[in-house]
């Protein structure tokens, strides 16, 4: 978590323009809600009304990072009103950008109240924890599936089911995963929410997969997020476990959609989050 909250601390080397780094642990490529948080951050940074928050953002992914070099932010003030904020974030390596994203800031404000309510299912003290799930599920499964979830992670995760880790039965694409931070996050609304960026890109394509008996582990996959699109109804809590409610509606065209609500434990509905992402089989000869 400390490296985390280090990755989210963005260089400033002008007034819109930030450098970003991404801890050294061995992935290919740069994990998208790094990028999302980052981003997120420098649009931030150049929101100076105390009292605007973010609450949504649409994101594209157009290239691969490249963890061993750093990204630049450029942020474009596109707009400052009397209640709300635009900006354009652009993220760089190697002279090309690699992610845009649009954000939208706005005064707290009293308003309308409602929400969806979060799914019945059993609390996280009742599930297994990642201790318990590597010594029963890990000890036989291939190197690379043992070294994904074996890597140290600042979120720590407990699916509410595990039948699509052990089965290539074709399931439901719905799933229900308890997550929470494995350190604490300074109680910094702007901070949180970029801690929960980060967070809403993980595990969202393979609810896509599950309908088809398969996963991103799949090597014989060519999956990657395409585009992420965020909005946040309420201030973040972290300091305790969150619910992602996750389905797939569609699958179609190499492409799989995604969609997902992040609720506290008490069933406060915090975020919402769509994703489509890149799910193809990989060239055979």
């Amino acid at each position: 978590m400390d490296i985390l909250l280090e990755t989210l601390d963005l260089e400033r080397l002008e007034v819109r323009l930030f450098r970003g780094k991404s801890p050294q642990v061995g992935w290919q490529r740069v994990f998208g809600g790094q990028v999302i948080g980052q981003a997120l951050v420098a649009a931030t940074r150049t929101v100076e009304e105390e009292n605007r928050f973010a609450h949504s953002l649409h994101a594209y992914f157009v290239r691969p990072g490249d963890p061993a070099v750093p990204i630049i932010y450029d942020v474009e003030n596109v707009r400052d009103g009397g209640s709300f904020a635009t900006r354009r974030v652009i993220a760089i390596q190697h002279g090309k950008p690699i992610f845009f994203m649009t954000a939208s800031f706005q005064d707290d404000e009293d308003g309308f109240e409602h929400q969806t309510a979060m799914p019945d299912v059993p609390p996280p003290e009742k599930l297994l924890g990642e201790a318990e799930l590597k010594a029963q599920f890990m000890a036989g499964a291939p190197a690379h599936i043992r070294a994904y979830w074996e890597r140290p992670r600042p979120i720590e995760l407990r699916p509410v089911s595990l039948a699509h880790y052990i089965s290539s039965e074709k399931l439901d694409p719905h799933q229900n995963i308890w997550m929470r931070t494995t350190g604490p996050v300074p109680h910094d609304r702007r901070l949180q929410m970029a801690v929960l960026a980060y967070l809403s890109d993980m595990t969202l394509l393979d609810t896509s997969l599950f309908a088809h008996g398969t996963s991103v582990l799949d090597r014989s996959l060519q999956v990657a997020s395409l585009d992420h699109a965020m909005w946040f109804h309420r201030p973040p809590v972290l300091d305790d476990w969150l619910l992602y409610s996750q389905d797939s509606p569609s699958a179609s065209g190499a492409r799989g959609m995604t969609r997902g609500a992040i609720f506290t434990r008490d069933g406060t509905l915090i975020a919402s989050v769509a994703q489509e992402g890149l799910i193809r089989k990989r060239a055979t000869d």
